[in-house]
C-alpha cells in the first residue's frame, strides 16, 4: 500500500481540498477572471501546469489545475472501472460546481487532452472552447484501440502493455528515477521525423523508458524538476494513471450512438517530433471539430507544456485573445 503524500508541489499555488463527484480532489487554483481548467496527462501531475500558470494569471485567468483521480494528492480512489472516461468527466464537471464556475476554458495535455475533448463533446455547456496539447480529437472506430493495437502492433506496445494489471507497474516502479530520466527528455536530434522510426521504436522499454537513444534526448527538466515526480511517485506508485489505459475499452462501449463532434471553439497544438501523438494523428480533425485552429510547436517532443512552454502560453493567450475571451 503506498504512503499518502504530505509534501507541496514548489513553484505551485498552495491546494484546496474540493470534494467532487464522492471524493476529495487536491485543486491548485490562482487568479481571477476567465475560467482556465488545466487537465494533466500520464504519468505527469498537476505539477507538469507550472509554467503556464502566473503567465495565465498574468493575462487575466482564474486557474483550476487538479492532480486527476489516480494521481498525485488526489490518489487513488474507487473502482478500476470509475478510472472510465464519462465518469472522469463527471470529476471535472463537479470540480467547477464545486468552484461556482458556470462555464470555462479547458486546457489538456496527453490523456487530459482525450479528456478535454469528451467534456468539449458531452458537457459542451459548460465550456467555452478547448486546446488539446499533442491529442487530437478521435473518432470511435469500428473496433476499440486496444485490439487495433494488439492486432497491428503486438503485446509490447505500451498501451496493450498496461492492460494486465500489475505489468506496467512492475516495469515503471522498477526504478522510478530512471522511469521520469529516461521518459520526459526532449527528441533526440537525429529524430527528424516519426515516419523515420520503425515500429519496434513504439515498443516498451525502448520508447517509454529512453532505452533507445535514437528517440531520446537530453531530459527537458532540473534535478529539483525531476526530483518532484521522483518523490511523488515512490508515494504513490503508477496505478492511479494506469487505470485510465484499462479503461480504453470500456470508452469504446460507452461513446456507442454518441455524436463524434466538437461544436465549441479549439485549438489543436501539435508538437513536431512527439512519437506517441505525431502531427499526422490530427490529419482531418477539421471534419469533426469544425472551429478547430491548428498550430505546430517545432523541434519538441511528447511533453509540449514542459518543453516549450513559453510557445505553449503564446498560442494559447493569443488564441483566448483573438476569441474576445481576455
Amino acid at each position: 500500500m503506498h504512503s499518502e503524500l504530505t509534501f507541496p508541489y514548489p513553484e505551485m499555488p498552495a491546494a484546496q481540498a474540493i470534494v467532487s463527484n464522492g471524493m476529495v480532489f487536491s485543486t491548485h487554483c490562482a487568479g481571477s477572471g476567465l475560467p482556465v481548467l488545466l487537465l494533466h496527462g500520464f504519468p505527469e501531475l498537476a505539477y507538469s501546469w507550472r509554467h503556464q500558470i502566473q503567465p495565465l494569471v498574468d493575462a487575466g485567468c482564474q486557474v483550476i489545475v487538479p492532480d486527476l483521480r489516480g494521481y498525485g494528492h488526489t490518489g487513488l480512489h474507487g473502482s478500476l472501472s470509475d478510472y472510465r472516461m464519462h465518469n472522469l468527466a463527471c470529476d471535472v464537471v463537479g470540480l467547477l460546481d464545486a468552484l461556482g464556475i458556470a462555464q470555462c476554458v479547458v486546457i489538456g495535455h496527453d490523456f487530459g487532452g482525450a479528456l478535454a475533448w469528451t467534456l468539449a463533446r458531452d458537457h459542451a455547456k459548460r465550456f467555452l472552447g478547448v486546446v488539446a496539447l499533442n491529442t487530437p480529437y478521435t473518432r470511435r472506430t469500428e473496433d476499440h484501440l486496444i485490439d487495433t493495437l494488439r492486432k497491428y502492433r503486438g503485446e509490447s506496445n505500451y498501451m496493450v502493455y498496461f492492460q494486465k494489471p500489475g505489468q506496467g507497474e512492475a516495469l515503471l516502479e522498477a526504478n522510478v528515477y530512471a522511469t521520469f530520466a529516461g521518459m520526459m527528455c526532449r527528441p533526440n536530434a537525429l529524430m527528424r521525423d516519426f515516419s523515420q522510426a520503425p515500429e519496434a521504436l513504439q515498443s516498451l522499454p525502448a520508447s517509454l523508458l529512453g532505452q533507445d537513444k535514437r528517440i531520446q534526448g537530453v531530459s527537458f527538466l532540473t534535478e529539483q524538476e525531476l526530483s518532484v515526480y521522483v518523490k511523488t511517485y515512490e508515494k504513490t506508485g503508477f496505478t492511479g494513471g494506469l487505470n485510465w489505459y484499462r479503461n480504453l475499452a470500456r470508452n469504446w462501449q460507452d461513446t456507442q450512438g454518441v455524436a463524434d463532434r466538437v461544436e465549441l471553439p479549439a485549438l489543436m497544438v501539435c508538437a513536431e517530433h512527439d512519437i506517441f501523438l505525431p502531427p499526422a494523428t490530427a490529419e482531418g480533425i477539421e471534419r469533426y471539430v469544425p472551429l478547430i485552429q491548428r498550430a505546430l510547436i517545432r523541434d519538441c517532443g511528447h511533453w509540449t507544456q514542459q518543453e516549450r512552454p513559453e510557445e505553449v502560453n503564446a498560442l494559447i493567450i493569443t488564441w483566448l485573445r483573438e476569441r474576445l475571451w481576455l
